[in-house]
This record gives structure tokens, sequence and C-alpha cells, in this order.
């Protein structure tokens, strides 16, 4: 499981060094993460350390949600000064992630040649 965790790591720090050396404005660990991706379609997929620390990180992915609440906590008045700004955000965004999710899903479908359900139901 460390070793598994020490690579998630290096490839955060890699993507870290190049998105500041090469001053990205994409966040290190989002390319450290593509990386990660590249590495493991090279590979054929992740290793047992890896998976394994991977399912671990993702059984309490809700605990890394903490330091994020608290830091709303704290700015709680920057919160209740721009609201409007923030509500229009996460309805827009919410709107946009569930399109672009449906729209994927039916290209997937459609290119997997499985019917759709409303067609399965036809006679």
């Amino acid at each position: 499981m460390v070793a598994g965790f020490a690579w998630l790591l290096v490839f955060q720090l890699a993507g870290e060094v190049i998105a500041r050396s090469l001053h990205l404005p994409v966040p290190g660990p989002v390319i450290g993460m593509l990386l990660l991706l590249v590495a493991l379609v090279l590979r054929g997929g992740p290793s047992e350390g890896l998976q394994s620390t991977s399912q671990g990180l993702l059984q309490n992915l809700s605990l890394l949600f903490v330091p994020a609440g608290a830091g709303i906590m704290v700015h709680l008045h920057r919160v209740a000064d721009e609201w409007l700004p923030l509500l229009v955000s996460l309805v827009v965004s919410t709107v946009a992630t569930l399109v672009v999710t449906a729209l994927v899903m039916k290209w997937a479908l459609a290119r997997s040649g499985a019917a759709s359900p409303t067609e399965a139901d036809r006679p």
C-alpha cells in the first residue's frame, strides 16, 4: 500500500513540476493524473499495490472533504456576500455536467451497439 501511495505522490509531484516550470494554467495534480493515466494505459492497468491504495482512498473519500468544509466555514462571510454568483455557477455547472454525461452515455451506447431501453421495450 505504501508503494502505491508513493506512485500517486510521484505522479502528482511530476505534474506539479511540469505545471510550474512551463507556467501552465492547469493545476499540477491534474497533469499528474493525466500522466498516471498514460502510464496505466501503457502498462495495461494498475498494479495490485496501486489498486488497493486507490480503493482505500476512494473508501475514505468523504474525509478528504473535511478541510474544504472547514475552509468554507472560516470564510462564511464571503459566501454570504457572494451567494448569487456561487449559486449560478453551481446550477450551471450541474446542468452542464448532466448534459455532457447524458450525451457521452448516448454516444457510448450507440458505439457499442446496445439498444436503448425505449428501443428494447418496443415489439
